[in-house]
């Protein structure tokens, strides 16, 4: 998977959730950033989520959860 496809993921996962529109939580989650695996030993990817307290704590809880799952994704 890579980081846009990641990203799609995750804002599905929220939406299902959570409810609202994708492009709302799309804003909410923003770009992921990949990282190289040899310098990210633990994860490789990560999101910097803007928005209201609450839309940041359900992108970051949703993030949480996604990384025990899948925690590298492949550089796009």
């Amino acid at each position: 998977m890579t980081g846009p496809e990641l990203r799609d993921t995750l804002i599905r996962e929220i939406v299902k959730t959570y409810g609202g529109s994708g492009a709302r939580w799309r804003q909410a989650v923003g770009q992921i950033k990949v990282y190289s695996r040899a310098t990210h030993a633990h994860c490789n990817w990560d999101v910097r989520a803007t928005g209201s307290p609450r839309q940041i704590e359900i992108v970051e809880s949703a993030v949480d959860a996604m990384r025990t799952t899948l925690p590298f994704v492949e550089e796009s």
